[in-house]
Parts: C-alpha cells; structure tokens; sequence
C-alpha cells in the first residue's frame, strides 16, 4: 500500500511497509550500501511522519518479509500474543512512542512494560525506535527491567554483568588461562566466560569446555561458561557428555541468513532442549547465548523482503530478537560494530546503533546486552566506546563484553576492557551479578562497597591459575 506525506511543498510517496521503515531510519552506511536509504534528510523526516500515522495493527496484516518463503516471519506471527497487544492495539507507531514514554516515567512502568511485550512484534518495535530520540531510547530501555538465570541472575535492577572473553589465536591453554586471571581478579566474568575457538573442531571446543569447568569448579564460582562454537557441535558434546553449561550460536532476521550460518528454527528449539536436559543451572535453567548485529543479513545476500524490496538492516536486527525470544536466552548481545564500516561508518552511527539494538531487545522480552566494540578501519575510537558503554549503563544493560586491553587479539578488532568495566560500575554505582559478587566477597577480591579490592590480589588464590594445580 503507497503512503504519502507532504512536507515543505513536497510529497513524498513511499510504496509499501519495507520502503517506508527503510527511508524513517536514521542514516547508516549499510543501508546505503543496500539502497534503501532516505536520498536526504526532508525524505527522511517525510517518511518518520508517515510511519507515526501507521496503526500498530497494520503490523499484523501486512509483513516485511513473505510468510509463505520465511520461518522467522512465521514464528513472529504464529507466537503473537493478542491479549498481551490489547491494551495498546488501537495506537499507532507514534501513539506507541508516546505511551512508552508516559509509562516509563510512572510507577509500575516495568511490570506495565513486561505485560505488554509479548503483545508487540519485532517490527512494532524496530518502527518505534525510528521515531525516538537517544534519550527516549535510553529512558524506555531504562525502566524495563528483564532477567535471566543460570548460575547468576542476569538483568537485574542496578547492576551490569560482564562476559569475559579471554581468546587466544591459537588457544593455548595458558594464554587464556592468563586472560581468565586478569579478568577474574579485577570482576569481571559474572555473564559467563566465553572464548570464540580458533577452531570449530569438537576436540579442541572440549578441551575448552574441560578447562573452563575445571576452572570454576577449583574455585567454586558460580559462573557459566560457553565456547561459541556451532550449535551443532555443542550438541554433538553434549551427547557425548561433554560439561557444556550454555549453548552458543549467532543468528539473523531471515531465514536466508540464519540458513548462512548453517541453522534452522528447529533446530534452534532443539538445541534449547539439549542444554536444558543437562540440568546444570543453579538460579535457573536458561541455557541460550546468542549474538546478533547489524548488517549480518545483508552480508548473507538475505535481505530482502516483500516484493523484492530490501528491508533496512535494523529492522532485520529486531527481527532477529523476535527469534531470540522463542529460545528464552540467559545472553544475547549485538556485536554493534564488529562488521564494519560497510554497515556503521562511525562513532555516531554505531552509538545510535548500539542504543537502538538495546532498546529494540530489552522491550521485546530479551536479557539484552552489547559488545560495545568497532573495527580498526571504522570511523570511531575508544572516546565512542566510553561514551556508548556509559549510556548503556544508564539504560540498564544487562551485560557488556570485556577483552584484557580492549584489544581481541584473535578476532582483530577492539572493544572494551576489565577495566571499563569498573568505571561504568563505579560512575553509575552498579555492580555485578549478585552471586557473583557474594563469591567475590568471599574471596576477599572486592571491600564493602563491592568495589575491586586491589591490596588484597597479591594474596588471592585465583593466582593458582598461572602454575600447577
């Protein structure tokens, strides 16, 4: 259906749902590179009125991508929860943004916000998101409040997990052993310890597995791990009997690109079941860590929607959180600025990224984190990256990603320290996990303000970890 909008003595037509939440969004270079984009900023303020004026309900009736050729937009359609969607079913996108906004600011936003999320669609939401602000973005995000369990309670009120991921090129034993350490003693770990294998080979994702549970259980952490292997050969190790405690993949919007990363929707759900069969959780029993970003579709050649029309890739994204949700996640993080340039040029665009995909989650239901991160060749540095990491403390994120120097040495590109951790803690007085941070206390590692101990590390017997056990 052709919608209009008429501003400054021109009218702007855009033909159909894909055109038009293409051209409201705020400018990225993947979009441009999709050919999607808004060809000016009166285009794109023309088609962020015109999408205000479209009913929610619409969502509903007319898809972005086919129902007939894609298993994502069956799921978000086939799930919907149409009691949870009464309460703001006859707004439109812009009433929307005006009754997150009004609900944030009042009591009970967060159980108001819980039980209307399984009632909005990834769409709804992505839509929505068009027309705010960062800080709408932030107060919204802020006042929902989401957790998950496994051996830590993740997304709680006032405080902010951490994934330690202590790779290695070549995954020497001792080299992530070292990078555990560092990471262990200055806090950080409580959203799991995850490595990305240099190798997707069973063999060499066990003796991970082995390591990091030999780890956890010499010094009784409660912790989780995971090796972001694929799904496939994490559950081949789990019928092998193999300590897996979460089980890892990547995923996307559409069918065509979870299919290029070599998964299906079922057997998403089946491996959701393997991992919870093993019964390993103490504080609750969500296996899943998934990882998502902007742009992934589109590097898949798998964004394209209605009428062979490509969809914008933050709409895809959001997509992709509508699969997530059917898998109940302990962790799922967008990897905001790990493609690349190609799909965020800069600074500005991976910040607005980054609050967006957070935004987008947390509503929809998700334990949301980010790897606040951006490649060499990108337009940003570590100023952007301060700057994202403090926002998404403000807005409640449930985890970031923390590499030792802010520099993955595997995967070539940068993100955010141990030590960023501890300042976003300590500036917006949040701490970690609480089981986490009761196991910290008990190693004598943190002082009663739950603040990094420093005088007492020469002592602590984490330093086992670099000799003999």
């Amino acid at each position: 259906m052709i919608r209009r909008h008429t501003l400054g003595g021109t009218t702007y037509t855009f033909d159909g749902l894909v055109e038009l939440l293409a051209k409201a969004t705020p400018t990225r270079s993947g979009d441009q590179l999709a050919g999607c984009a808004a060809e000016s900023d009166a285009e794109r303020v023309a088609a962020a009125w015109a999408l205000a004026d479209e009913p929610l309900a619409t969502f509903l009736e007319e898809v972005v991508v086919p129902y007939e050729t894609d298993e994502v937009t069956r799921l978000i359609i086939d799930s919907h929860d149409a009691a949870a969607f009464a309460p703001v079913a006859h707004l439109t996108v812009g009433g929307l943004r005006d009754w997150l906004l009004e609900t944030s600011a009042g009591a009970g936003a967060a159980a108001t916000l819980a039980a209307v999320s399984p009632g909005l669609t990834p769409e709804m939401v992505a839509a929505v998101s068009k027309l705010m602000r960062n800080q709408d973005l932030i107060a919204v995000a802020a006042a929902t409040e989401v957790t998950a369990g496994f051996r830590t309670t993740i997304g709680a009120p006032g405080r902010i997990a951490t994934r330690l991921q202590p790779n290695h090129p070549t995954d020497d034993p001792a080299g992530i052993a070292a990078a555990t350490l560092d990471g262990l003693l200055m806090g950080c770990g409580d959203a799991v310890i995850g490595i990305n294998p240099a190798s997707d080979s069973p063999q060499a994702t066990a003796r991970l597995l082995h390591l990091l549970d030999d780890v956890r259980q010499r010094f009784d952490i409660p912790m989780q791990s995971c090796v972001l292997s694929h799904v496939t050969t994490t559950v081949d190790l789990i019928e092998q009997g193999v300590p897996v405690d979460l089980v890892f993949q990547s995923i996307a919007g559409t069918e065509g690109a979870n299919a290029s990363f070599g998964v299906t929707v079922p057997m998403l759900l089946e491996a959701n079941e393997a991992g919870r069969s093993l019964g390993r959780g103490t504080v609750g029993d969500n296996v899943m860590y998934l990882e998502t970003g902007q742009g992934s579709a589109l590097s898949a050649g798998a964004h394209l929607g209605v009428g062979g029309r490509p969809v914008d890739q933050q709409t895809l994204e959001t997509r992709s959180y509508g699969l997530a949700r059917a898998l109940d996640p302990l962790l799922i993080n967008t990897v905001v600025g790990f493609i690349g340039p190609e799909y965020l040029y800069d600074g500005k665009q991976i910040v607005r990224a980054g609050l967006e995909d957070h935004f987008c989650g947390k509503l929809l239901g998700l334990p949301m984190g980010v790897d606040v991160c951006y490649t060499n060749h990108a337009e940003a540095d570590s100023d952007d990256m301060d700057t994202l990491l403090t926002l998404l403390g403000v807005a409640g994120a449930a985890f970031v990603i923390a590499v030792p120097g802010a520099d993955d040495v595997m995967l070539g590109y940068q993100s955010l320290s141990f030590h960023d951790a501890l300042y976003v803690r300590q500036v917006l007085g949040l701490r970690p996990a609480p089981e986490f941070e009761q196991w910290l206390a008990r190693m004598g590692m943190v002082d009663d303000r739950g603040r990094v101990a420093p005088a007492e590390l020469a002592g602590s017997p984490l330093l086992a970890l670099t000799g003999p056990a």
